[in-house]
């Protein structure tokens, strides 16, 4: 924690757009514990700053990937460059909402990706999005200012709704006190009405939960949390029913008005209701804007095409089945580009602008973040939480660790002290070290579920991914050591392994060392791993060829030298022969098999064995140090990997 380099906080560099009052409480809705959106306060009441969101001649285009089942014809040719968006102008301004509309693929999620700063650096022309007529120099800026929310709810579904939100705070509003982040959330959930679920699980497909509209408004609160005067949402009533989705937008609706906030969203086929909350439209087709206005502007489009509005349909639907008669009409007229007009928002300040479009480049001094050590804490009570409530991983651990000690023990009860039970306890050994490395598996799929959250908040800036591993580590450490005593206690004592304390904690120890590394191990072939199934395999995979050139099938001396280095790397030969030599080095001296009847001759002692595996010296504890070491190097590598995918995430 003390050799972690700091990041610029976003909240410090944001402090301008979000912090123009005293507390957050200041702006929040009546203490309706329903969803029941309050009318917005009297215009005397605000004392926010407007923001209108600006977009000039905004183009984005795309490079496709060539496919393996692409011909030797065309692996010669360059691919052409696929157009998402072809100079797409519109304004969106304080306290209104702006709908982008449009049949699928037509570039509506490209568009608002752009606009929130979720796309590289490379493909982003600072000179096309405006925020109060000036324009933003990267992305990093875009990203402090809007909220974005994805059309995927990325929520932990055992966690609570208020733990959702209090954790979303604890992330995002580091720099205020525990009971202001409270007030916060409370004031947040009223105004969400959220309150009469706040004790509920946010829940997945899987766990039931909560309902998909109210889901949808914990996402948008996750995202809302420190309050972004510019919020986008990909389509937010995607998958609701017609009331729930009426909901959402009246939400929306209601705190665009009420905090003068700048509301763009995406949508399909809004119903009549809804249509009556949203003044501004923008139609896209095909990448290319073909109205831009109010829905009686497109009526007037429409009729002045010579079509007629069906009456069971509204203009906005009917533009849909027209969309390609309303493009061809677009490109006819020109349509001068967009010119800045004057709006009725306070002007920021000159030192302000010059701190906003400096603030993605300030640089801090100090070789630690001091919030790292919270955002751990935080972290470790939240990584608590889920595996507690992960019943299935919970008990299946326990269960795994309980009924795999009691199953070996019974099936190698007293083992002998002859040349028999030299070779049992070789094989007790080898098949504890493959059981215990491949019972880590299952929590794969956990894994996978925590890396879109982990993406999307750190991309956000809530927390750095080295707090999240060091606080992952911190919290499976004691969980694993349970599992290592549990699984230890009846293998050890009930086989009649040596009898000394010494040999017996530092078994436990290995053990440890062992579930940790196959811990470390899962961790990073989840990072690299697209799916379960992948996953899944790589790991059956990459454990089956440890397990193979271990040195327990095939002697060191019989590998063939192009495979020579497998020996070195696998994580079964350590602590097989670490188990070994706490087994038989304090009875070294002891024969285990003996010539003839009358035992004139042994053949067999201890050093006979440990020398038949290489083992002359001791070298338990340097064997500790490399199991210690793959346990390291793989949690590294997981950082490393898991780094550069949330530098490159556009969730």
């Amino acid at each position: 924690m003390a050799s972690c380099f700091q990041q610029p906080s976003v909240e410090e560099d944001s402090v301008i757009f979000f912090s123009t009052s005293n507390s957050p409480e200041e702006y929040s809705t009546s203490p309706s514990s329903s969803f029941n959106p309050s009318p917005p306060p009297q215009p005397h009441q605000h004392s926010r700053i407007y923001f209108e969101l600006s977009v000039r001649n905004l183009s984005y285009t795309i490079c496709p990937n060539r496919s393996v089942c692409t011909s030797f014809s065309h692996l010669m040719q360059k691919p052409k460059p696929i157009n998402i968006l072809k100079s797409v102008s519109f304004d969106a301004r304080g306290s209104e909402i702006l709908a982008v509309v449009g049949p699928s693929g037509t570039g509506k999620s490209s568009l608002l990706r752009i606009i929130s700063g979720r796309v590289k650096d490379k493909d982003f022309d600072p000179k096309s999005v405006l925020i109060n007529g000036r324009c933003m120099a990267s992305t990093a800026q875009l990203r402090k200012i809007c909220g974005f929310v994805t059309q995927e709810d990325n929520l932990l579904p055992l966690l609570t709704v208020k733990e959702t939100l209090m954790f979303s705070a604890k992330f995002r509003l580091k720099e205020k006190s525990s009971k202001e982040r409270e007030e916060r959330v409370e004031s947040l959930m009223r105004e969400l009405g959220l309150f009469h679920v706040a004790n509920s699980f946010v829940g997945d497909e899987e766990n039931r939960g909560i309902s998909g509209g109210e889901r949808k408004r914990v996402s948008i609160g996750v995202d809302m949390i420190h309050d972004p005067p510019i919020l986008l949402l990909d389509e937010p009533t995607s998958g609701l029913d017609s009331t729930s989705a009426l909901q959402v937008i009246q939400l929306l609706s209601s705190m665009a008005k009420a905090k003068q906030r700048t509301v763009v969203l995406s949508i399909h086929q809004p119903s009549y209701r809804i249509l009556q909350y949203i003044p501004n439209f923008l139609i896209l087709s095909r990448g290319s804007v073909v109205h831009n206005g109010s829905l009686e502007s497109l009526e007037e489009t429409i009729t002045k095409l010579g079509f007629q509005i069906p009456l069971q349909l509204n203009a906005l639907e009917f533009a849909m089945e027209i969309i390609n008669t309303l493009e061809d009409a677009k490109s006819k007229v020109y349509m001068p580009a967009l010119e800045n007009e004057p709006y009725s928002y306070s002007i920021w300040p000159q030192e302000e602008i010059v701190q906003i479009q400096q603030g993605s480049d300030t640089k801090y001094s100090g070789f630690c973040s001091f919030f790292n050590l919270f955002e751990i804490i935080f972290l470790c009570s939240r990584f608590w939480k889920v595996i507690y409530r992960t019943k299935q991983l919970f008990l299946a651990r326990t269960m795994q660790a309980i009924v795999g000690g009691f199953g070996l023990a019974s099936v190698y009860i007293k083992v002998r002290k002859d040349e028999g039970g030299v070779a049992e306890r070789l094989g007790l050994f080898a098949f504890s070290l493959s059981f215990l490395l491949s019972s880590t598996v299952e929590a794969l799929p956990i894994y996978l579920q925590e890396r879109r959250v982990l993406m999307k908040e750190s991309s956000r800036g809530a927390y750095n991914i080295s707090s999240y591993m060091i606080a992952n580590t911190i919290v499976f450490l004691p969980f694993l050591f349970a599992v290592a005593m549990l699984f230890s206690i009846p293998v050890y004592w009930i086989v009649g392994l040596n009898p000394s304390i010494a040999a017996f904690a530092f078994f436990v120890f290995v053990v440890w060392l062992i579930v940790l590394m196959a811990s470390s191990l899962v961790l990073f072939l989840s990072a690299v791993s697209p799916d379960f199934i992948s996953g899944n395999s790589l790991i059956c995979t990459v454990l089956g060829a440890f397990f193979l050139f271990s040195g327990y099938f095939i002697p060191k001396e019989n590998i063939p030298k192009y495979w020579l280095f497998m020996y070195y790397v696998s994580l079964y030969r350590y602590p097989l022969d670490s188990l070994l030599t706490n087994e038989y080095w304090s009875v070294r001296n002891e024969c285990f098999s003996w010539q003839g009847q009358d035992h004139s001759k042994c053949v067999l002692t201890g050093n006979d064995v440990l020398k038949s595996r290489g083992l002359d010296k001791d070298t338990r504890w340097i064997n500790v140090g490399i199991m210690f070491g793959f346990f390291v190097f793989y949690r590294l590598l997981c950082w490393v990997i898991l780094a550069r995918r949330a530098s490159k995430t556009t969730i």
